[in-house]
């Protein structure tokens, strides 16, 4: 399916490189593990949300993902994040005590809408963390987020955080996908 900006107008093309730069740079800040910085990037009703995957035949893929409500991974709002935050500022949190390394990769980034100040986007994503001497971990998907303007400047609204695992080995998520 093509993205919401295939005309190939100045206008278009700039508002897909302006998502895309805005994605590598949050990406790097996530890598750099400047999260408060990352942070400034949501909007203060911001729902960060990544339901849980089951296996479903082709009849019930339609309940491949658990529903907005039900069980999932994350759905937090910008004070949850927040917190989250805060603990991994502490030095306290076992789970990235030493701190991981981490790499986000984003691709096939699409404009898929525009509806005045608001812009729907979707992005592949691979995140790879390494921990300790040999931990390992990696996450791919597919996120669908709604960017808005706010004083001249994009942010994320919402990210819906769609993982291609239905059984996670990390030990744990402690990350920000």
């Amino acid at each position: 399916m093509p993205d919401a900006v295939t005309s190939g107008t100045a206008s278009t093309l700039a508002l897909r490189l302006e998502v895309e730069t805005f994605y590598y740079d949050e990406a790097a800040l996530l890598d750099a593990r400047r999260f408060r910085e990352w942070l400034d990037l949501l909007t203060e009703d911001i729902h960060y949300w990544m339901p849980v995957r089951r296996t479903r035949i082709s009849a019930q893929l339609d309940s491949e993902f658990s529903k907005i409500g039900d069980m999932a991974f994350f759905d937090d709002d910008k004070k949850m994040l927040e917190m989250r935050v805060r603990r991994l500022e502490t030095g306290y949190a076992w789970a990235e005590e030493p701190p991981s390394r981490t790499r986000h990769l984003v691709t096939n980034v699409r404009v898929v809408g525009v509806d005045g100040g608001r812009i729907t986007a979707e992005s592949n994503f691979h995140l790879h963390r390494t921990r300790l001497n040999s931990d390992e971990s990696n996450w791919l998907g597919l996120r669908r987020d709604e960017l808005r303007r706010e004083d001249g400047t994009l942010r994320i609204a919402r990210r819906h955080i769609f993982l291609e695992q239905t059984v996670l080995l990390s030990p744990n998520l402690s990350n920000f996908f």
